[in-house]
């Protein structure tokens, strides 16, 4: 029995192995247990949904073919799976079956008979009345009929509320849906509905494998688009559940030859498992393929589009040509890039481990890492510090100390504002000052290379300034507007905010913006315990540790601002002058210190009185760069400003305080 005729088996395989939900025709779903009835209200009864041959649940969005469901069920390996279920209905024919060909060949009528062209082309025609494009443009979009609907109903479902959505055909029987709302402003039982396939799954532009240029093997319908909008062939799997449906199309093709295939689904756990599923699956029919990934540090490829358009092209192109590349050398076995990929051991308790921890098992995504993915350092504006960091931020855990008032906010709000200026989302997390007193900050700083700078006291009293002054701080205003503000997302500190608290915020900035942000806290010795028994200590170990791993998950600079210790107000800068130094010395990747620099023997109250305050910047750790370099700046407190001083940077010595 052929794998193809094994799919028509799926209902009977349901009725069989699954319990029957409170409503008509579906299932209580084995991978999140919906359609037990026992939700939140408003209550939904229903779970798992068998159509044609293959499975969904509404609630967790899992879908897939009797193989995964198998799988689950029997708890068997994907290998085994059709040798398996051949064993299970040999010898007897689908029609046998209660549930079997006769209700396919109905729904396959009952779909043919489904057609949503004019659907599609109404919601089209609405697609501008919405910004939610996933920055892809509008020639790609209206090139696959994408389109919005205000108020989108599912079909045969009068009771389901009505909620704007994009609409992204994927046959003329069966579209993609996504919610254009933020995350926040959807209802919680909503949200198992923010994105939904209405119809047979289909793969997105699968006449793309027809073709001869190489075709991206992407996840979802959106991440296809991006990469085709930048210039490339993609095909959209509709979810990592998809991999049997797309083998199924490709072997209902049965082509000559096929273009080469670009492998490159979510940088995720599932993600890297749909790869390997994918890489075996050509292996096993000697089809060419190689695996890279265009995303970078990003998730996948709509955030990459979305974070940097230009980059993201650049890496698809890149890819096209080395596809190019491989095809002319009519390489005989498909390969990871230029190294052979390393298959799994088969999944079974004693290989778990090792499939799950072994360098062996992850030496494949290093490879197309490394190959593929550059560091891309954030420059943070001022250079010679740049330079010091190897061209700038990476991911990592930054702590910048200083003594009180020696403008530790002012340092990191400039760095904010040039990481803005460029481009990237910066998101400050400020527990002790207003967002209007950080935002008057840096209009002042722009008004400080004029002929009437302001103060950030000057920039709050607006109203009551002259004209010129007004009129400088309301082009202080425009310039800040242009470069800097889009980019820039400031959350004040309200009630009690804990290290868990900014790492799921900053969780939610990435899901509504697209892109993980520069986050900066201001500062650590003001955030909330976790834990109110514990000691001081053990919470400031505990709020780093958490903003460690928070610069792990999102793969982006956390910048956490330190108060020393009193003990350190008179004596050279040093790691032991941050406060609960413990975790903080340990776990961050660089720890930065500032110091005014001693001229004669001036106390360290004269030298804050100074117009311009002499400060040096000492690198005290850096995991990936060179420690004990000192640089230079002049810094303005009255107007904001540091002022990096150009020369050659210095060695460490003990002539400050």
């Amino acid at each position: 029995m052929i794998k193809n005729d094994l799919k028509y088996y799926i209902r009977d395989y349901a009725e069989q192995h699954l319990t029957k939900s409170k409503s008509k025709d579906q299932y209580i779903c084995i991978f999140c247990n919906s359609g037990t009835g026992q939700g939140k209200e408003p209550k939904f009864t229903g779970g798992l949904t068998v159509y044609d041959e293959h499975f969904y649940c509404f609630a967790c969005q899992k879908r897939g073919d009797i193989f995964d469901l198998c799988c689950k069920v029997e708890g068997i390996e994907q290998k085994q799976v059709v040798q398996y279920l051949a064993e299970k209905y040999k010898g007897i024919p689908k029609a046998s079956h209660s549930t079997a060909t006769a209700s396919i060949q109905t729904e396959k009528k009952e779909e043919i008979a489904t057609d949503y062209t004019e659907f599609f082309r109404e919601c089209n025609r609405h697609l501008q009345e919405t910004n939610y494009h996933r920055g892809i443009s509008l020639e790609t979009l209206n090139r696959f009929l994408v389109g919005y609907c205000a108020e989108y109903q599912p079909p045969n479902r009068p009771t389901a509320p009505k909620t704007p959505k994009l609409i992204v055909p994927t046959s003329k029987s069966s579209y993609f849906v996504r919610d254009t709302r933020a995350d926040d402003e959807i209802p919680e039982y909503q949200k198992g509905y923010t994105k939904v396939n209405e119809g047979k799954v289909h793969i997105l532009n699968a006449k793309a494998i027809s073709g001869k240029e190489p075709v991206f093997i992407v996840e979802g319908e959106i991440d296809a688009l991006s990469v085709i909008d930048v210039g490339g062939q993609a095909v959209g799997l509709g979810g990592t559940s998809n991999t049997n449906l797309f083998f199924s199309v490709l072997d209902d093709l049965n082509l000559e030859k096929y273009p080469l295939f670009i492998v490159s689904c979510d940088n995720d756990t599932a993600g890297q498992k749909a790869n390997k599923e994918l890489q075996e699956g050509f292996t096993e029919r000697n089809i060419p393929y190689i695996t890279l990934n265009v995303c970078g540090n990003c998730k996948d490829q709509n955030e990459a589009l979305m974070s940097n358009r230009a980059e993201f092209g650049k890496a698809v192109q890149q890819a096209i040509a080395t596809a190019k590349s491989k095809q002319s050398k009519k390489e005989e076995q498909p390969q990871a890039a230029e190294v052979q990929p390393i298959q799994p051991k088969k999944e079974s308790s004693e290989n778990k481990y090792y499939n799950d921890y072994s360098a062996d098992s992850m030496l494949n995504l290093f490879w197309n890492t490394i190959q593929n993915t550059a560091l891309n350092p954030i420059p943070t504006g001022f250079k010679a510090l740049d330079k010091s960091l190897n061209g700038g931020l990476i991911a990592g855990l930054y702590c910048i100390g200083a003594v009180s008032s020696l403008g530790k906010t002012t340092f990191a709000l400039q760095i904010a504002d040039n990481i803005a200026k460029n481009g990237k989302d910066v998101l400050i997390f400020s527990l002790e000052m207003s967002k209007n007193e950080l935002i008057a900050k840096s209009i002042s700083r722009c008004t400080s290379y004029t002929e009437r700078p302001q103060t950030a006291i000057d920039v709050m009293n607006y109203k009551t300034q002259n004209t010129s002054n007004q009129a400088v701080i309301s082009q202080a205003i425009n310039e800040y507007h242009s470069t800097v503000s889009k980019n820039l997302f400031i959350r004040e500190g309200q009630g009690k905010t804990t290290a868990k608290d900014i790492h799921d915020q900053a969780k939610k900035h990435l899901e509504n913006r697209g892109s993980a942000p520069v986050i900066i806290l201001d500062y650590l010795q003001i955030l909330s315990p976790i834990d109110d028994r514990a000691t001081d200590k053990q919470n400031i170990d505990t709020a780093i540790l958490t903003l460690k791993q928070l610069s792990r998950d999102l793969n982006t600079p956390v910048i956490v601002i330190n108060s020393f210790n009193r003990d350190s107000y008179d004596k050279t800068v040093a790691e032991k002058s941050f406060k609960e130094s413990g975790a903080i010395e340990y776990s961050s990747d660089v720890l930065i210190g500032l110091q005014l620099q001693k001229i004669g023997k001036l106390d360290i109250t004269a030298l804050k009185r100074q117009d311009i305050r002499k400060v040096e910047l000492i690198i005290l750790k850096n995991r990936s760069g060179v420690v004990g370099d000192k640089i230079n700046f002049d810094f303005k407190a009255k107007y904001n400003v540091f002022t990096e001083i150009t020369g050659k940077i210095q060695a460490n010595t003990e002539e400050t305080v």
